[in-house]
């Protein structure tokens, strides 16, 4: 008797030790905590013009289709003013576009000059280019209109000449975008205001 209970005692004895075990060992390991990937972030928009200024003219399929081309040229140093020099103006390129009818005795022209500058002196040179639009010269008459806003600032001009049988109207936008300085003209016999508004957010667009 007494050895069956000594058997009994080591079975409970094992299982026991079996239990013990299992609560002692250790338990499986987690998986390390995977680390969030950083949320990819667009690209910040440069702040200067990434193309060159032939790049930003306008082309035929940004005019009216009744105009051709007069004119597309770079802007040589020499031909900038001495101030625009000190500045710091840096490149430029001028378009002009014209539309014609013998018949009717129209002719009117679109202008495009674009001029790129360092970022710093934009404010700058923007004051001094509309001060200068907005200087009267004799015999002509010229009052800013309302406009789009166009690029970082904007304005827009309309010229008459005092006296003029035809009253011809010339229409200028200048404006800025980045560290690009853009002047528009449209004059001629039959000007259109709602196509300049057109040509120039096309130019606007231009400048990437």
């Amino acid at each position: 008797m007494s050895m069956k209970i000594r058997f009994i005692a080591l079975i409970l004895v094992v299982q026991l030790a079996v239990i013990t075990a299992g609560c002692l060992s250790p338990a499986p390991a987690l998986p390390p905590p995977q680390t969030p990937l950083p949320a990819t972030l667009p690209a910040p928009e440069s702040t200067i013009a990434t193309i060159p200024p032939g790049g930003m003219a306008l082309q035929l399929t940004d005019v009216p289709p009744d105009y051709l081309i007069k004119d597309r040229t770079v802007i040589a140093y020499g031909g900038v003013s001495q101030i625009a020099r000190d500045l710091g103006w840096q490149q430029g390129y001028r378009a002009t576009f014209y539309r014609m009818n013998r018949e009717k005795e129209d002719i009117t022209g679109i202008r495009q000059t674009i001029s790129v500058y360092p970022l710093q002196n934009m404010n700058k040179v923007y004051a001094i280019e509309t001060e200068g639009i907005l200087s009267l010269e004799n015999g002509t008459t010229r009052y800013e209109i309302p406009f789009p806003a166009i690029g970082d600032k904007s304005m827009a001009f309309r010229e008459t000449r005092t006296g003029d049988p035809l009253d011809l109207a010339v229409y200028t936008v200048i404006f800025k975008k980045k560290n690009v300085l853009e002047t528009i003209t449209m004059g001629g016999t039959t000007t259109d205001y709602e196509t300049l508004k057109a040509v120039v957010r096309k130019a606007a667009d231009r400048i990437q």
